[in-house]
This record gives C-alpha cells, structure tokens and sequence, in this order.
C-alpha cells in the first residue's frame, strides 16, 4: 500500500507531468518523483518531448546517489524497449531504488513489461496507484491508441466565429494541433515536438473523415483542437469529437427562449458547467 507521504509525491508527479501536454506526442506525457530511502524528495522530473530523455531519467539524474535504497514514483509503468532512448526500468535497477511506484500499466509496454523486470530485480512494485487522478493528464493519450486516433475537442463561442483570449491560447498549447476556425492547421505549440518526430499537416482536404482522421493520427498526434462555431472540420469530424467547450454569453432574464443558443450536442454528457469571463463555459464528453 501507498504511504501518505507516496501518494503526496504521486499527486506532484501527476502534475509536473502536464507541463508535457502539447510537446509530447507522440510519446506520453509522463512525470516521476523520486523520493529518498526516508521518504522525502530527492528529484523531479518529466518527458518533454520524444527524443528527449524520460520522466524517470530525468528525475533520477536530479536525484543523483540519493536515489539508491529509494522509491520512484511515476505516472506511467516505466518502459521496457530500447528506442531513441534506453529502457527505464534499466535505469531504475541501475540507481539501486528499491520500490517503484506506478499509476497506470503501459499497453505499448514490450515483452513482459517494465513493472515484471523491475520484480525480477528484487524490487517491490505497487501498481495502479492513484490511477484515476493519473488519467486526467494520460486519458488522452490512452484513448488515442485505444481508438487509433486522437483525442478531439471541439471549442466555440456562441455567436462568434473564433475564440480569442489568453485563457484559450492555454489552452491551445494543451493540445499537439489546432485546427482555426479558417482550416488552417498549426501546432499548439509552435515548434514545441522533437525533430523529425512530427509533422504539421497544411490543411484537411476532401470530404472524407477516414482521410481527415488519417492524416491527423500520421502527423503523431494525439490531442487536436478544433476551433470556431462555423470550422468545416468540425462538421467533417462531427461523429469523432470527443469533447465540446462552448462559450455561451451571458444574458440578462428574459422570456424569450433560448433553448437553442449553447445547447450541447446529442450524445454528449454534460461534466462541467461554470462562469468563464463575460461567459458560461460548458464542458460535455462523450459517455
């Protein structure tokens, strides 16, 4: 069982490993905390962007000795492949921790899997912790191999052609493409993915959806943003939004019906309704 003081650095790894939304793709956004063979932190660190070393490198290097006889706390089961960098799990039995712990299991995990080969070395593995909280940052990344295709979320405002503020150029650089509201395609942020590890696509072209989604999942993303009430994508990609954000202006009390203005599409489950500037901000995923 997870420590108080285990699920404390879990919480943190979970969000040191967001800053890696936008960048990382294809690869996943993962973070790990390493903590000292007394309990507290020795080393933090996150993946950045493919080609760059891993959350658990990263943290282990901060960590120095301090790791030997520690625990390492990580977002994702540590990899088990020789790619562009070396396997994790090797770098863990090669810092001496003794205790790995592990919010959610990798299904791109090669062989018999990191968490297996960290066991064969002697050291105890706690699976499955805080794995929920974990997915908030993962979720998309996960229902993007599960589906072959990446996670879409489709932004607007009420009666505006684009959304424009500082608030949604955040969240912009969440996401790996974003398609604006004219059909142009950029990177959310701008240069942000490792070389030759992705690629921009000029535009959609055609009306095919299977040809759109195809040249979306090539590029190697994994989260793509669709923005403005009036983008062809949107239409082309409707059955494949996975997430709508609608801005709806406030109004004054009136018996005028308004049933019509911000309503959510059919087959989505509201999740989040809130105050959002001079607007209320809708949320509603897919059940």
């Amino acid at each position: 069982m997870a420590t108080p003081n285990e699920l404390t650095a879990m919480r943190r790894a979970i969000a040191i490993s967001a800053q890696g939304l936008g960048t990382t793709s294809p690869n996943p956004p993962v973070g790990c905390v390493i903590l000292d063979r007394d309990g507290v932190p020795v080393g933090e660190g996150y993946h950045l962007r493919k080609g760059d070393h891993h959350a658990e490198v990263n943290a282990l290097t901060a960590a120095g000795e301090r790791a030997e006889g520690g625990t390492a706390v990580v977002t994702l089961e540590p990899c088990n492949h020789h790619g562009r960098t070396p396997p994790c799990r090797q770098a863990l039995i090669d810092a001496k921790v003794s205790r790995v712990l592990m919010a959610v299991m990798d299904p791109t995990s090669r062989g018999e899997g990191g968490a297996a080969v960290l066991e064969q070395a002697g050291i105890e593995v706690e699976r499955g912790v805080l794995e929920q909280e974990a997915l908030l940052v993962l979720g998309p990344w996960l229902h993007s191999l599960r589906t072959g295709r990446p996670y879409i979320t489709w932004l607007y405002t009420v009666g505006a052609q684009e959304n424009d503020d500082q608030v949604v150029n955040e969240l912009r650089r969440t996401h790996d493409l974003v398609i604006r509201h004219d059909g142009t395609i950029e990177e959310g942020v701008p240069g942000g993915h490792g070389k030759n590890a992705f690629r921009v696509p000029t535009r959609l072209l055609g009306d095919q959806p299977s040809k759109a989604v195809r040249d979306l999942t090539e590029s190697g993303a994994r989260k793509v943003l669709i923005e403005g009430s009036e983008n062809e994508a949107a239409r082309l990609l409707a059955d494949l939004v996975d997430r709508v954000i609608i801005d709806i202006p406030a109004t004054e009390p009136s018996s005028v019906p308004t049933l019509a203005n911000g309503s959510i599409p059919s087959g989505f489950r509201l999740v989040d309704a809130k105050r959002f500037g001079t607007c209320v901000r809708m949320t509603a995923t897919r059940p």
